[in-house]
């Protein structure tokens, strides 16, 4: 069976991947991937969830911009089909030119047809893609000595969630230490207990694309209104906050809301509260009582 030029184009950069990222990182964000054609210099490719390419984006765009280069020629383009959610919303194409890093998924192009923008229509609870990463759980994070206690307070806070003494749970240190590992862990085991809890995990970058985006398209309140809708709002790098004041006010009303009518919030930084240079006293005061 001949193969299509797209799958061909495809596999050769997958061959290219291979010999550049380990084999679980090649295994968890490029295997997925599926391409689907190659036409005006342009590989479109369908990826799962917004949350993976959210990954991609940050983390591997320097790397897919070579490889289309060098697999195919200058110029290539990368264009993505989002599966946003579960809902009958329909897949998203997003152009992500490897060299424009400001390209992102936003409210305003998750649509459902002519209707109103359907991110910030709070989706019933089964419909609401929590965007968390099911590779990363309990079962397979690697517990040593100096995550052990952390380990141990997440799988309580899995099990009782907004019933514990963690609330907010804040899970910090340096980068490669499995914050966001166990973050997700909690999100995966909370969806397995309580399945009538709305879940979301977002990266502090998202959040903040989302509000800027919300700010400019005056949906501000359905913004707001959705994140309050939230049952555990899970934050990755809050620390990107730093120095960006409207963005920080915004998530303080949010983050009073939940936590006032016993929602959990689980938050991460690549460095303690104390440290946090460029935050707002007041939020530093909320984070500085969270574990």
């Amino acid at each position: 069976m001949i193969k299509s030029n797209h799958v061909v184009l495809w596999n050769r950069c997958l061959e290219i991947i291979k010999d550049n990222v380990p084999e679980t990182t090649y295994n968890t964000w490029f295997a997925p991937i599926v391409p689907l054609k190659f036409e005006d210099k342009t590989l479109i490719v369908q990826i799962p969830s917004q949350f993976f390419y959210e990954i991609l984006e940050e983390k591997f765009v320097d790397l897919l911009r070579k490889t289309l280069y060098k697999a195919i020629g200058e110029g290539t383009k990368l264009m993505y089909n989002v599966t946003v959610d579960k809902t009958s919303i329909p897949n998203q194409t997003v152009n992500l030119e490897a060299s424009n890093r400001s390209t992102a998924i936003t409210p305003k192009n998750i649509t459902d047809g002519n209707k109103a923008p359907g991110f910030f229509k709070a989706p019933a609870v089964q419909d609401l893609d929590p965007h968390l990463n099911p590779n990363y759980n309990f079962e397979n994070f690697i517990e040593g000595y100096s995550n052990k206690l952390s380990r141990s307070v997440a799988e309580a806070v899995a099990q009782n969630p907004a019933g514990t003494a963690f609330n907010p749970l804040f899970l910090y240190g340096a980068s490669g230490v499995g914050k966001t590992h166990l973050a997700n862990a909690i999100g995966t085991k909370i969806k397995e207990l309580h399945q009538g809890k709305r879940v979301l995990y977002v990266s502090a970058h998202l959040f903040q694309v989302q509000y800027t985006d919300s700010v400019r398209n005056n949906t501000t309140n359905d913004f707001i209104n959705f994140y309050q809708t939230i049952d555990v709002l899970i934050i990755d790098d809050i620390q990107e906050f730093a120095g960006v004041t409207k963005t920080q006010n915004t998530f303080f009303h949010i983050f009073n809301h939940l936590h006032q009518n016993g929602k959990q919030l689980i938050l991460t930084s690549d460095r303690a509260p104390i440290l946090l240079q460029g935050m707002e006293e007041r939020l530093l005061t909320v984070l500085n009582g969270g574990w």
